[in-house]
Order: C-alpha cells, then sequence, then structure tokens
C-alpha cells in the first residue's frame, strides 16, 4: 500500500476524530447548529444520534488507525482490507447521507471525497 494511501489514511482519521468531538461533545454549542441542522429544541431529541454517531465516527478512525499500523508491521492483507472497507463504506454512506438529507451536501462532500480517493489510493 502507497505512503500516499497510509497518510491520508491517517488524515481520514484525525477529520473523524474532530467530528467525533463535534458530535458527541460539543453538538451543544449553536456555531454547530448549522452542520446539524439543529435547533436549541432539539438538543435533547437528537442526543442519542449526536453521540452514538459521533463514537461510530471514533471507532472508524481507530479501524483507519489500526489499517495504516498493521500495513507498517508486515499484515498487509489485513490491514488493506480494514482500510479499503473503511473507505468504502465511507463513499457509500456519504452517498446515503446526501440522498436523506440533501441540504447536508457538503457534510456529504467532506466525507465522501476524501474515502473516494483513499479507496482509489488502496486500490492501485
Amino acid at each position: 500500500m502507497s505512503t500516499a494511501a497510509q497518510v491520508l489514511a491517517i488524515a481520514i482519521a484525525v477529520m473523524l476524530t474532530v467530528v467525533f468531538v463535534m458530535e458527541a461533545i460539543l453538538y451543544r454549542n449553536p456555531r454547530l447548529y448549522p452542520m446539524f441542522l439543529t435547533r436549541p429544541g432539539d438538543l435533547d431529541a437528537v442526543r442519542m444520534w449526536t453521540v452514538n454517531m459521533g463514537w461510530y465516527n471514533l471507532t472508524t478512525a481507530a479501524a483507519l488507525v489500526a489499517g495504516v499500523v498493521l500495513v507498517q508491521t508486515d499484515h498487509l492483507p489485513q490491514g488493506e482490507a480494514l482500510i479499503v472497507f473503511t473507505a468504502a463504506q465511507h463513499v457509500f454512506l456519504a452517498v446515503v447521507l446526501v440522498i436523506s438529507q440533501p441540504k447536508l451536501w457538503l457534510n456529504s462532500l467532506m466525507e465522501g471525497v476524501p474515502a473516494a480517493i483513499l479507496l482509489v489510493l488502496a486500490l492501485n
């Protein structure tokens, strides 16, 4: 697996960790309302969604880091499989996001484009 693919996997893992913090910890911050399409009266209702998705993103970040560690420690097929699956998963989820909530098209691009690039790099 190329160095570029591994670096991008780590960069996406960092991005997903930042998203974890925003979703699971800072979701009540008014500056994030537009990103999540929330309003002050919605916060208790969306808590389960935001916190759950935050932890989901953190574990996905961990999967990418684990994949890179596996690649670096001579477990190439396992590491590549983990990275390719995670990238493909995020491409698919980006499509689901934009179909289910078109207003979040930018979020969808931020999720899907880096993952698609990673997928292409990892499969070449």
